[in-house]
């Protein structure tokens, strides 16, 4: 007896065009090197966090370039900021964690 092929998984319906324009525009926010290098550096920093200094050094990119991704990534909640004295400490958003991991494998 041979073994059958498994099911493949059935999708499910088709997406309406408010689900279709927000999934868009978060694909939009991660298809971009210097954006996933961003979420790279901050999940793999000691402490998972980053500053905008600290992640212009790591790039080798102007502090202007480094602040326009991370205002997008910030938009789309896949980073969140804190404030911490002078210093504005970025991490990725807790509810985006799992979707940055899966981005990064």
């Amino acid at each position: 007896m041979t073994a059958q092929p498994a099911p493949k998984p059935r999708v499910g319906a088709a997406l309406n065009r408010g689900a279709a324009e927000e999934l868009a525009r978060t694909l939009r926010a991660v298809a971009d090197p210097t954006r996933l290098q961003i979420l790279s550096i901050v999940l793999g920093s000691a402490d998972e966090r980053a500053t905008v200094g600290q992640l212009t050094e790591a790039l080798g990119l102007r502090q202007p370039t480094v602040t326009h991704h991370v205002r997008i990534l910030l938009d789309d909640g896949f980073l969140a900021r804190e404030q911490d004295g002078k210093l504005g400490w970025l991490s990725v958003h807790p509810t985006r964690r799992s979707a940055v991991e899966d981005f990064l494998r």
